[in-house]
């Protein structure tokens, strides 16, 4: 067993949690308990930055004392990471005075080795970054390079630590430590801007009442990224004394992991200033700052000093936690940008988690309680192994490399590995013939072990779904959670199943979400806490409402007058609807789109038809069902197999959905 430290950046509180912050606490937590998962002791912090001019300047603006805007927003976190099942060991605030006191050792250190002098500063500053820029590295018009906000021009007597001294040693830490900035794409970045040369940096500030005070100097307030980034230390017990340092000891002194997750927007200061001040102060570094990409919205970093911030409450409401964390691991090429929208979410879940993982679910739990009674199959097999376990070994490596999109990727493999051997061996054609039940037996096992194995390797990413999804295939609270082939028992009661991820209208939702008005919603049993009850127009944006919310009532439009592509009657009935029973159902070779459809059109004619409905319909679920057809359409060869008729579908968010008969009716029956 070994130690392992991940930490999130602490979030300032000058305004209420965004999708920023969840997307990155939700990686510090699937990174914790995927490590938990092999066995490591882990200790995981998150937490909050309360001083600076930042919080200063927004408890002003609504009358109240800093302190008091904090308390607000930290109890909004506090559930926030309860309602995402967020794992963390410890929660940092920067107004403690564990943190003041590590703040003070730190300076201690620092002061010691002779890297503070005081001087005059005069430079170009963001309140929002709470960090100085120059000429060179503005946007046009005097903007902030990250905000894209008008900046300030400041000059001040500040304690400057000697940065610059330290640029040798950062360049040798980059070469020397590999892997202690990552993804690569950022470590050269940040190599870069340290070869081409440093700056003494400026670490306090003379106009500040709100934050530390600087020891030593009256009338100075410690730098707020100085403040800040010695939460890493704090929390452990830096600059305390006696049993109060056992987890400093523990998980920063030594070789253990010490990881820092970050935006790509405050790399600097935890890639640069900070291994530079510990440096300086004679401690350990970090083994890893780990960078991801921004969530945008039009294109822009999702944020609230930019007015696009994005709390997803409804599709949290509607569709449940797990959903949302599933959107954002696999949508995000980790250390790149990424894109979020309503749409690509409910694509993303339509496609990966209604479809891929909880029709297979369904399908295979509804086929094995068929066959043996309500029980799972009792004889067992090897036949996906090598390919499971291969996809696992993927997984594995991508968790390791925080790359959990291809991590998802490799567990989806297995589940298309699985359909395939499905569709393969068609164990739904055999369920009646007592003689091939053992082969059933073998290929359902198989399946089902796949999914037990796609399950337990989800835990870490999708805690309430993964266990639901064992639980589905029968197991009790913490079985079958191992990744090795086999776990799954034979025989076993297998209970009836219900939809895991049911799918969702994707043309309804975004309907209401246009007209409706923009009220927070609540989920069945509990209310979400993504945002304010009464957002206020700095929210940026307004939320949509949930499916369920009515949209308000449309004025029913005049008649319309005669169409230039109506049809008279004859020509309507030129065509032949008849109802037809589908006797067997397969996919087509090398198509992902259509099944072949054998079905009875009256006695005794029977035809093929194909149809592109795969992705919405699985075969065995189709066997024994009416639909509606055109009889009388001219045979056409689809994909090299020729097809008699067409089967009538409405269309729904682009996916077929079947016409059938109310009731059954004899094969044949015209339709008018």
């Amino acid at each position: 067993m070994s130690r392992f430290y991940i930490t999130t950046p602490i979030y300032y509180v000058n305004d209420h949690p965004h999708i920023g912050h969840i997307y990155t606490t939700l990686v510090a937590d699937t990174v914790a308990r995927y490590r938990r998962s092999k066995g490591d002791e882990v200790y995981f912090l998150t937490g909050t930055d309360e001083h600076g001019q930042n919080i200063e300047r927004a408890a002003e603006k609504r009358g109240i004392a800093p302190l008091q805007l904090a308390d607000e927003v930290v109890s909004r976190y506090h559930s926030l990471w309860q309602d995402f099942s967020i794992s963390h060991d410890d929660f940092i605030r920067t107004t403690e005075e564990r943190h003041r006191l590590g703040v003070e050792e730190m300076i201690r250190r620092i002061e010691a080795n002779g890297d503070f002098y005081t001087s005059h500063h005069e430079g170009w500053y963001c309140s929002s970054c709470e960090a100085f820029y120059t000429d060179k590295e503005l946007q046009p018009g005097e903007l902030c390079p990250v905000h894209e906000r008008p900046v300030e021009r400041r000059s001040e007597e500040n304690i400057f630590f000697r940065l610059s001294k330290y640029q040798d040693a950062l360049l040798e830490w980059y070469d020397g430590r590999e892997g202690c900035v990552q993804p690569e794409s950022r470590l050269n970045e940040v190599r870069q801007f340290v070869a081409s040369g440093l700056r003494d940096l400026s670490v306090s500030r003379s106009q500040l009442d709100w934050g530390i005070a600087f020891p030593g100097h009256p009338g100075q307030t410690v730098y707020v990224w100085l403040d800040a980034l010695t939460n890493y230390l704090s929390a452990l017990g830096f600059g305390r004394q006696g049993k109060a340092t056992e987890l400093y000891d523990q998980y920063w002194q030594g070789d253990s992991p010490r990881v820092h997750l970050v935006g790509k927007d405050i790399l600097r200061f935890h890639a640069v200033y900070w291994p530079a001040f510990l440096m300086s102060a004679g401690l350990p570094l970090p083994t890893q700052v780990v960078a991801h990409g921004w969530w945008l919205r039009d294109q822009q970093k999702i944020s609230k000093s930019v007015g696009n911030v994005v709390r997803p409450d409804d599709l949290v409401a509607a569709f449940g936690i797990d959903s949302l964390r599933y959107f954002l691991l696999r949508d995000m090429v980790f250390g790149q940008d990424a894109s979020f929208s309503d749409e690509g979410f409910i694509d993303r879940y339509n496609s990966d988690l209604a479809n891929d993982l909880g029709n297979t679910v369904s399908r295979l739990v509804t086929l094995s309680r068929r066959a043996f009674d309500g029980r799972l199959p009792p004889t067992p097999g090897d036949g996906l192994r090598a390919a499971a376990e291969e996809h696992l070994a993927s997984y594995q490596q991508h968790m390791e490399a925080y790359a959990f999109q291809r991590a998802l990727e490799s567990l989806w493999k297995i589940l298309a590995e699985t359909n395939q051997y499905l569709v393969a061996n068609e164990p739904w054609k055999k369920l009646k013939d007592p003689e091939a039940l053992p082969q059933v037996s073998q290929v359902l096992w198989q399946s089902l072990e796949a999914v037990r194995l796609v399950a337990a390797a989800l835990l870490p990413l999708l805690p309430e779904k993964a266990p639901e999804v064992l639980r589905a295939l029968g197991l009790a609270e913490g079985q079958g959670t191992a990744l090795e082939w086999g776990e799954l028992p034979t025989g076993s009661e297998l209970p009836a199943v219900s939809p895991i991820f049911p799918r969702i209208d994707k043309k309804a939702y975004l309907a209401n979400a246009e007209v409706a008005p923009s009220t927070p919603a609540k989920a069945s049993n509990k209310e979400t806490t993504l945002q304010d009850k009464t957002p206020t127009p700095s929210d940026g944006e307004t939320s949509a409402p949930s499916p369920a919310t009515p949209s308000p009532a449309t004025p029913i439009p005049a008649a319309p007058g005669p169409r230039a592509d109506t049809i008279d009657i004859e020509q309507f009935f030129a065509t032949e609807l008849r109802v037809a029973t589908i006797e067997a159902a397969e996919p087509v070779p090398k198509s992902n789109k259509l099944l072949k459809l054998t079905v009875e059109i009256g006695e005794p004619e029977k035809r093929t038809v194909v149809a592109g409905i795969a992705k919405a319909y699985a075969p065995e679920e189709l066997v024994g069902k009416q639909v509606v057809v055109v009889a009388n359409l001219k045979p056409a060869k689809l994909m090299g197999v020729e097809s008699n008729g067409m089967v009538l579908a409405a269309s729904e968010s682009g996916q077929p959905v079947l016409l059938h008969p109310q009731r059954a009716v004899p094969p044949g029956t015209k339709v008018r």
